[in-house]
């Protein structure tokens, strides 16, 4: 990895640590403020499921801070213990969210199945650029015979082709979850004007993260294509 790469992926994540700071900051503000309703993050999620048709997901507790996803393998909503038993407006806006993946799911969401298809692309391409890295770092000279460096360039490329494709996938996905969320979670009366405004602002700071991880992904390609291009000059 080149210089310009560093300092590329250093200056994305410094910003991605301030979103995710200013992410924790915003859900610890909104987790302390109760919900009129008085229902726990499992109790939206399963009357969210509910009122969509879903008697298949199953919703349950796992570890961690910020670790709430849907499994669409197995089709389980898993929610953090503070989401999970917490009775708030955070708990709440995360806890529709990730159900919103759950509705997608359920009705074919285009955007979701092609980000689903692309995950083990996705696993492939992180293991293939890490090799190409290392042997670039490491084994430059035993490799020499094997590739050029015209070649390593166009796999990497290649690479984060595909990440750059599927952060930018993700956030129609991301966006789309919220949406259904925040229209779920009004027209239900679970929550006043003041507390869909406070779960709103939670959804749109969580949502930047994966911003700034499509800028970043964006950005790298552009980066090695500009240094092959300047290399076929």
């Amino acid at each position: 990895m080149g210089f310009g790469a560093i300092l590329i992926t250093g200056f994305f994540m410094l910003v991605g640590w301030m979103v995710s700071s200013r992410l924790k900051n915003k859900f610890k503000k909104y987790s302390e403020i109760r919900l009129s309703k008085d229902l726990t993050g499992a109790d939206i999620a399963r009357l969210m499921l509910a009122d969509n048709g879903i008697h298949d997901v199953k919703v349950i507790s796992v570890e961690g801070q910020l670790t709430d996803h849907y499994n669409p393998v197995n089709k389980t909503v898993n929610l953090s213990q503070d989401v999970y038993n917490g009775r708030n407006a955070a708990a709440t806006a995360v806890a529709a969210h990730e159900c919103g993946h759950a509705v997608q799911h359920a009705k074919a969401y285009s955007m979701l199945e092609f980000r689903s298809a692309m995950v083990p692309i996705q696993n492939i391409s992180a293991k293939v650029i890490n090799f190409v890295f290392l042997a670039m770092m490491f084994g430059a000279f035993a490799i020499k015979g094997l590739f050029s460096f015209d070649t390593a360039l166009l796999v990497i490329i290649a690479c984060y082709g595909v990440f750059a494709l599927f952060a930018l996938v993700t956030l129609p996905v991301e966006f789309d979850a919220s949406k259904r969320a925040l229209a779920w979670i009004e027209d239900r009366g679970i929550v006043t004007p003041q507390e869909h405004d406070m779960a709103k602002d939670a959804l749109n700071s969580a949502a930047m993260t994966y911003v700034v991880a499509a800028i970043g992904a964006i950005t790298m390609l552009l980066y090695y294509v500009m240094i092959f291009m300047g290399r076929r000059d």
